[in-house]
Formats: structure tokens, sequence, C-alpha cells
């Protein structure tokens, strides 16, 4: 099992890294990166998976736990989703869902 560096631990707070896979946990990982990670640890998460995947499991897995301003860096500046449609009610956590 390949775990995420200890040096994450803060940003994946929930869960110790050493019972991480860094293959069966990407969605919890590339979110918890995402939305809370520094500098250093997008470095990580870039070089641990590739950038389409990060996009994939960003799109295909709605996270609600994103601030907008780390939402809105996410998906312009790191992911490059301007062409995209992705709702923020899905991923800002002040933001309610709606049904409809």
């Amino acid at each position: 099992m390949n775990h995420p560096p200890i040096a994450l631990q803060p940003f994946l707070s929930s869960v110790n890294v050493d019972r991480l896979d860094i293959e069966k946990d990407d969605t919890y990982i590339i979110h918890q990166i995402l939305s809370c990670g520094s500098m250093e640890a997008f470095v990580w998460l870039f070089s641990a998976y590739p950038k389409d995947r990060i996009r994939r499991v960003f799109c295909e897995n709605p996270y609600k736990d994103y601030r907008p301003s780390r939402f809105h860096f996410v998906t312009s500046t790191l992911l490059s989703l301007g062409n995209h449609h992705i709702d923020e009610h899905n991923y800002v956590k002040n933001i309610p869902r709606y049904f409809g």
C-alpha cells in the first residue's frame, strides 16, 4: 500500500496517513488537498496523480468542503476548468445545495 507522506497529515486530518492508500482513497486525498492544502501539498498531489485524474475526481465526485475563493482558484487556476460547468452549490460549504 502506497501512503501519502506524513507531511500531508494536517490536510488529511480525519484519517491517519498510514491508513490511506493513494489508489483506493484518491477521492478523499484529492479533495482534501485541493480544498485545504498548501502549495507544497499541491506539488505532491500533481506528482502523485495525473492532472486528468485529478480533474475527473473533482468533477465526478463533488465534495462540499470548499471555501468560495479556494473553489474558484481550484477550478480556474489549478484545474483550468473554465469551459466546464461546475455547480459551486455542490462544492462550496456556505452555499446550500438545491435539488431541482
